[in-house]
């Protein structure tokens, strides 16, 4: 690798996430967080962003019907997306461009409780109900369909049966927080050693 590697994160909320993604590349050699992309004018994440001087950009609804989101990504030289909390559908152009290049973090052991509205706190109530006995997160590959991509790693936490739907947030956010940054290096060392 010589030219660093260009990542983009999208996100639609506080963006924790993103900024463990953020500090986990900051000085890297190789890699570097170049865009923030965001869904809301009000996210968090932007604020986040915006303190680690790292350019921040929200589209519309515009943007991923007519192409503008990809257009975004080409004129910043994007090489690599990482979706961390971003409630949006990948568009099929973004996935034609960025072949096993986008992964996403998933707060439940897919392929259970996954696809459409299964998201954030509808996730772990679910998880909950059914009182499962482990859950954690599974970072996966992003294909055309809601968390159905190849699965990269997953890791698990106990629950204890009194758990709420937040604690269980909690305990997953928190491998996810250990976790995804890495699983990130690793897939991109990977991909990028193998051209």
């Amino acid at each position: 690798m010589t030219e660093k590697i260009k990542i983009a994160i999208f996100a639609s909320g506080g963006g924790s996430n993103a900024e463990c993604i953020i500090q986990h590349f900051d000085n890297h050699p190789h890699i570097d967080v170049t865009l923030i992309v965001a869904n809301k004018k009000e996210a968090h994440v932007l604020m986040r962003a915006e303190n680690h001087k790292i350019e921040s950009w929200v589209h519309s609804q515009d943007d991923i019907n007519n192409g503008g989101i990809l257009k975004k990504l080409e004129e910043k030289q994007i090489d690599f997306i990482a979706l961390a909390g971003y409630l949006k559908k990948i568009g099929d152009d973004l996935i034609s461009a960025f072949p096993n290049k986008i992964i996403n973090v998933h707060p439940a052991l897919l392929p259970k409780y996954g696809g459409k509205g299964m998201y954030g706190m509808n996730v772990h109530k679910a998880v909950v109900d059914a009182k499962e006995k482990v859950s954690g997160p599974t970072i996966h590959f992003v294909n055309e369909n809601y968390d159905e991509g190849a699965i990269i790693a997953q890791y698990e936490v106990e629950l204890n049966e009194n758990d709420s739907a937040s604690e269980v947030a909690d305990k997953v956010l928190k491998l996810e927080h250990l976790h995804f940054a890495q699983c990130i290096e690793n897939v991109i060392s990977e991909s990028w050693e193998r051209r």
